[in-house]
């Protein structure tokens, strides 16, 4: 096995979802804390509490105690390199979680034990099965009283259409929670509250003590006991093929909170996902191992670092070995950088990157020349595809409250479209700028965003459209005559990727009835394919 090929097998790269509130952002901490990352557990910012959780950093998010941006994480764990991806749970940045989740090679879902599979995790199970992401299944808070975990399993089969395979099963719940019995190995962890415990710390008993088990917990183990036995008898077995093809999840139990069941999850990320597999580039299958670099940039994030005003290009290994300096192209531009400030990240903590491999993810300080979905790579032009722009159904003027700093406006649109915070639209007829998004909590994020990392106010106001769509024609002078003949209804995106916004669905049937060599693309990506054809 080549040098590259062993760092290769050493790198896990997962994102963890989950509906808002079911403890996603609390449970990275608590991996965060297991793998030594971390010396101490913050907690998701209450109303009075000094302390926010390690992967919210933007100043929004502090206040709300919600992401609204995904973050990077890496860390070393078992001789293994972790690249961990937070993402926002409200639906609202769910492209932004649909982005990441190209850039990873499992996912970690989180079930709020009392709520059950509930709307934005069926959202982004969808996308994952559509990429056959395999996933893993973790059922918080059982420290509270909570559903019965058959009637869970039964829900996430049913609901997913993907069968369970549980490898541990809790003891009791709420204020009669014992703790997790671990079926990889027939051990039992005691529960204990307390939100700063290391895992070596607990109580572990022999499960196949079974008297002494029901001796000391008595009616919970009972009905334990006999929820195991049907679970093994009438469950699937745990298959790691069908997991890793994305038709079985492993199942485990535990409070994040109380940092109880993070190490039988972090052990079976581990031990379970997979390392980098090859990825699909227009011209062919690129695998991990191969010695030339390339990678795509997934998330750009502008502002990280207030001080110094930075932007940077969050980039996915896909193949070789990255070193700074090295000699990159961009094949959209053409161009060659040897990117030199490249960091990796525990959310805002940086550490210089010396090396990285396929599986990564980067961090390039660039101060324009980079989108999302670009592609660099060492000698070879390869184009990776898959990185999502739907198009938005909520539109919104902008206007300055001061006219002077309109100069400060037009940089934070353009850095904040170029990120995908937003997508912004210039007309190309008249001056007045438009705003999509895909949920309303982006437009209040995009504002507060404007005054206090560029200082600028803005009115948002109405704006009469209902839909937007990328437009393209292999025909030149087709296209020119379409623009013209809907000039007051034709913008630019960030990407100067040419759109029409709509003001309903009549109206888009209206337009292709009249102009039927044109094609119209729900999606940027497949408008950027077919100009790239």
């Amino acid at each position: 096995m080549s040098p590259i090929a062993q760092e290769v097998a050493r790198r896990r790269t997962f994102a963890i979802i989950s509906h808002p509130d079911a403890g996603k952002t609390t449970l990275t901490e608590k991996l965060l804390l297991f793998a030594g990352a971390i010396q101490i557990a913050g907690s998701v910012k209450a109303r009075k509490a000094s302390r926010h959780a390690t992967s919210d950093w933007m100043e929004i998010e502090k206040q709300r105690g919600i992401s609204v941006a995904s973050s990077v994480m890496q860390m070393e764990y078992r001789d293994c390199v972790i690249n961990l991806l937070d993402t926002p749970g409200h639906q609202d940045f769910s492209e932004d979680t649909y982005r990441v989740l190209t850039a990873v090679d499992a996912a970690l879902m989180v079930i709020d034990a009392a709520n059950g599979v509930e709307a934005q995790t069926l959202r982004l199970i969808e996308v994952c099965r559509a990429r056959n992401t395999p996933i893993l299944t973790f059922i918080n808070k059982l420290d509270r009283e909570v559903r019965d975990p058959l009637d869970l399993l039964d829900e996430i089969e049913a609901t997913l259409g993907m069968p369970c395979a549980p490898l541990a099963w809790p003891i009791g719940q709420g204020k009669r929670f014992h703790g997790i019995y671990n079926l990889r190995n027939d051990s039992m962890r005691v529960f204990r509250p307390g939100e700063d415990r290391r895992s070596d710390e607990d109580e572990m008993l022999d499960g196949t003590d079974t008297a002494a088990l029901a001796a000391r917990f008595g009616a919970e183990y009972a009905t334990a006991s006999q929820e195991m036995e049907l679970v093994r008898e009438a469950m699937p077995a745990f298959e790691r093929e069908e997991f890793l093809a994305g038709r079985q999840t492993p199942v485990f139990f535990g409070s994040a909170i109380n940092n109880f069941g993070v190490q039988e999850v972090l052990d079976a990320l581990v031990d379970l996902a997979p390392a980098p597999g090859p990825r699909l580039a227009l011209s062919r299958e690129v695998k991990p191992e191969e010695e030339k670099f390339s990678g795509v940039v997934f998330k750009i994030q502008a502002n990280m670092d207030p001080a110094h005003r930075d932007r940077i290009a969050f980039l996915r290994v896909c193949s070789g070995k990255f070193e700074p300096g090295m000699r990159l192209k961009v094949r959209r531009t053409n161009k060659e950088m040897r990117p030199t400030n490249v960091v990796t990240f525990l959310s805002q903590r940086r550490d210089r990157v010396d090396e990285a491999f396929a599986g990564d993810v980067i961090g390039i300080t660039t101060h324009g020349g980079l989108q999302l979905g670009d592609t660099l790579s060492e000698g070879e032009l390869l184009q990776y595809t898959g990185l999502p722009f739907f198009a938005p159904e909520l539109f919104r003027t902008v206007e300055l409250a001061d006219p002077m700093k309109s100069k400060q406006l037009n940089k934070g649109l353009q850095e904040l479209g170029e990120e995908g915070a937003i997508q912004v639209f210039k007309p190309m007829m008249g001056s007045l700028m438009l705003l999509g998004a895909i949920g309303q909590l982006q437009f209040e994020v995009v504002a507060h965003r404007l005054k206090t990392e560029y200082g600028v106010e803005v009115r948002l106001g109405a704006a009469n459209y209902a839909g937007a769509r990328w437009v393209t024609c292999p025909d030149p002078v087709e296209l020119n005559r379409f623009v013209h003949a809907n000039g007051a209804k034709m913008f630019l995106d960030a990407a100067e990727a040419p759109t029409c916004l709509m003001t309903s669905r009549f109206d888009l049937d209206l337009t292709r009835e009249r102009f039927p060599k044109i094609e119209f693309h729900l999606m940027r990506e497949h408008a950027g394919l077919m100009l790239q054809g």
